[in-house]
């Protein structure tokens, strides 16, 4: 099989929830999205998506993703895109860095070496272990009493895991933490999420004054040294995300940090290679997995759910499906949520069918 064209589409995403807010006043309505198209000379085509949640969250925005596609297209025509391997070394080889486009190509060669085997990507990840698994939602930074509402309403939904936006003055962050315990169920699971927000001494008046809530703490400060320096005298768990980037990282993450659990975003570490061999790793070292993508639509959502799938139900926190935070359905809103929890299409690849009709055309090679 030969990659023949690369096809490059644009579309806006937007929040499901009207604004979604995070500490130091990010916020947004929508995001841009990018969607890569690989055509094979045996009719197939292989999809992958990269959405940054704007472009002062991670090192990377829209329009940078895009030139770096554009760079890295022309290298992969001829290329046989069910060799993972060696389509990584060309695209490392043409461009140092530009992870977050090379995710996007790294999805779309393992839809296409699913539909070539005939088999889902978590078959080929190692086989499914979670005919379904718990989802989480994120709950936009606001007052107390309206992040409480939102988890409320949300259970309603069947959703029993939130990370609640906090990172910003430590002691509203423990009054919205409160709040937010106070009003969810017993069973429901509570995640502090700071995006590293906090400066060292706001992250330990934040840990204090959250001593006693069942809660886990995410990412308080941006580096992974200063997250162990913060939580070094709080016995709460700690989750690490955005500091975490690769194998070496996970081990730093549980030996230096002593964080339990690592969110891994798809995008983030650069595809779902990457991020299959982190989940065997933190499985290996008996870590709790979160798993997802900075934003997206169905294909992220579809990524997700097969490296979800895949994970030992012992080791497994809890994914997002992007789709249902956003109007980012351009598989037919697939695949599809049930009362809070997700499950991986049975077909070949990712298992989803792409329309591209009302999207942005952005370039195509062949």
């Amino acid at each position: 099989m030969k990659i023949v064209a690369i096809d490059c589409f644009g579309y806006n995403l937007r929040y499901a929830h009207g604004e979604y807010v995070m500490s130091g006043d990010r916020a947004a309505t929508h995001q841009i999205g990018t969607l890569v198209r690989l055509r094979t000379d045996e009719g197939l085509e292989g999809w992958g998506e990269i959405t940054p949640l704007g472009d002062t969250y991670l090192p990377t925005h829209w329009a940078e993703v895009r030139a770096a596609l554009h760079t890295l297209a022309p290298s992969l025509i001829g290329q046989d895109p069910t060799n993972l391997a060696a389509v990584r070394r060309t695209l490392d080889r043409v461009l140092l860095g530009g992870g977050y486009a090379k995710a996007a190509i790294d999805v779309a060669c393992w839809d296409l070496l699913g539909q070539a085997c005939g088999q889902p990507v978590s078959k080929l990840l190692g086989g499914v272990l979670q005919e379904d698994f718990p989802l989480y939602e994120a709950v936009p930074l606001a007052s107390p009493e309206e992040m409480a509402a939102f988890v409320v309403a949300r259970e309603e939904a069947g959703i029993k895991r939130f990370q609640l936006k906090v990172g910003n003055d430590p002691r509203d962050d423990a009054a919205r933490t409160r709040a937010v315990v106070d009003a969810a169920s017993a069973d429901t699971l509570v995640v502090a999420d700071s995006n590293g927000g906090w400066n060292l001494r706001s992250a330990q008046i934040a840990t204090r004054l959250m001593a006693d809530l069942p809660v886990f703490i995410e990412q308080p400060c941006r580096e992974t040294d200063d997250c162990v320096f913060a939580m070094r005298h709080s016995s709460l768990p700690l989750v690490l995300d955005e500091s975490i980037l690769n194998l070496t990282h996970v081990f730093r993450a549980k030996f230096d940090a002593g964080a339990v659990s690592i969110n891994i975003k798809i995008s983030r570490v650069g595809g779902l290679t990457q991020a299959a061999r982190m989940r065997d790793l933190m499985q290996e070292l008996g870590m709790m997995v979160s798993m997802e993508d900075a934003w997206g639509g169905d294909i992220v959502s579809a990524a997700v759910s097969h490296l979800a799938a895949s994970t030992r139900p012992e080791n497994f926190q809890n994914a997002s499906f992007m789709n249902d935070w956003t109007d980012g359905h351009v598989a037919g809103y697939q695949p599809r949520s049930h009362n809070g929890r997700g499950s991986a299409p049975a077909g070949p690849g990712l298992g989803i069918k792409v329309q591209t009709t009302g999207l942005e055309s952005v370039f195509s090679v062949s």
